[in-house]
C-alpha cells in the first residue's frame, strides 16, 4: 500500500549531529509533500525547543512534541490535541523526586522548563552530562521546580529526569514505573521521561491518521531511539537509521543510512519516491 504518511523523529533521525535538517533530507521531505503525502514531526521535545529548521521544511502542517502528548496544526497556529499526566500521577511523582536531586525537567504550554540553581549552573558547565547550550538555548528557569510542576498539574505533558551516572537511571527506572496512571520512555542514554497513561508517539498519531483518514499501514516512521518504538510498530513501514539502537533496528523492516548520511532522505526516496 502506498505510503501517504511519513512520521518522523528529530533527534539522531532527521536532524544531523549539528542539530539541523541537511539538503538531501529537505529536498526529499519537499518532493514527498508535493506529491501529496504528509510529513508529520513526531518529537520527544516540547514544542518551543524545536529547531527553527522544522519550520522551514516546505509543506509540514502537524508537528507531536513531548512524546505525543500535544499535536500542533501550524497552519492554524494551536495545539489540537492533548494527552497530558493526571494531576494524580503528578503529585505522585512530585513526591518522588523530592527524595532526590536529579536534573529535573518539566514539560506544559509547549514549553520546557528547569530549576534556576540547575539553569545557573549551566552557565558555569557544572554539569558536564548534559549539553550546556542546547539547556541554556530551550529551557526557561524557574525558581522551585517542584512547586512549579504542582502549580501546572493539569497540563503537565512530560517530565524529564537527567542522570549522571548509570546505575542512578537504572534504580530511578524502577521507582517511576511504580507510579500509577504513568508511561516510561527514554530518549538518550542518560534519561528518562515520565508522561501519561497512554501517551506516546504512537497514540498521537492515530489521532492524527483519524483527522487525515490515514491507516496504519499507510505510515511510515523513521526512528532511532526507544521512544520511537510505539510508533515504529504502529506502521505498516517501520524504518531504523544507521545509528539507532540495537532494540530499535529489531523492530525495523528497513535499516537507512545514519542520521549523518541522510538516512532520512534514503527511506523516504525508496520507499515513498521511487
Amino acid at each position: 500500500m502506498a505510503i501517504r504518511l511519513i512520521a518522523l523523529d528529530l533527534d539522531g533521525t532527521t536532524l544531523n549531529d549539528d542539530k539541523h535538517i541537511s539538503k538531501g533530507n529537505r529536498e526529499a521531505l519537499e518532493e514527498a509533500v508535493e506529491q501529496g503525502v504528509n510529513v508529520v514531526i513526531a518529537t520527544g521535545r516540547a514544542y518551543s525547543a524545536l529547531p527553527e529548521d522544522v519550520f522551514t521544511v516546505k509543506g509540514i502542517q502537524y508537528v507531536l512534541t513531548s512524546n505525543g502528548a500535544a499535536i500542533t496544526d501550524l497552519r492554524q497556529g494551536k495545539t489540537i490535541y492533548e494527552n497530558c499526566l493526571s494531576a494524580e500521577a503528578v503529585e505522585s511523582a512530585v513526591e518522588v523526586f523530592r527524595q532526590y536531586d536529579f536534573m529535573l525537567e518539566a514539560f506544559t504550554g509547549g514549553g520546557a522548563f528547569i530549576d534556576r540553581k540547575i539553569y545557573d549552573g549551566m552557565k558555569n558547565s557544572k554539569f558536564g552530562y548534559r549539553h550546556v547550550e542546547y539547556v541554556l538555548e530551550t529551557r526557561k528557569p524557574v525558581d522551585d521546580i517542584y512547586q512549579f510542576i504542582l502549580d501546572h498539574k493539569e497540563h503537565i505533558e512530560n517530565l524529564n529526569v537527567v542522570f549522571e551516572h548509570p546505575e542512578d537511571r537504572e534504580m530511578m527506572r524502577e521507582v517511576l514505573g511504580k507510579i500509577p496512571g504513568t508511561t516510561l520512555t527514554t530518549a538518550f542514554s542518560n534519561n528518562l521521561e515520565l508522561g501519561g497513561a497512554t501517551t506516546s508517539k504512537a497514540t498521537a498519531l492515530l489521532e492524527l491518521e483519524k483527522i487525515l483518514g490515514v491507516k496504519p499501514e499507510e505510515m511510515m516512521a523513521i526512528g532511532d531511539s526507544p521512544n520511537d518504538m510505539a510508533m515504529m510498530e504502529l506502521a505498516g513501514m517501520p524504518v531504523a537509521v544507521g545509528n539507532a539502537k540495537p532494540e530499535v533496528k529489531d523492530i525495523a523492516k528497513y535499516v537507512s543510512a545514519s542520521n549523518k548520511e541522510d538516512g532520512v532522505a534514503e527511506a523516504v526516496r525508496k520507499f515513498v519516491l521511487e
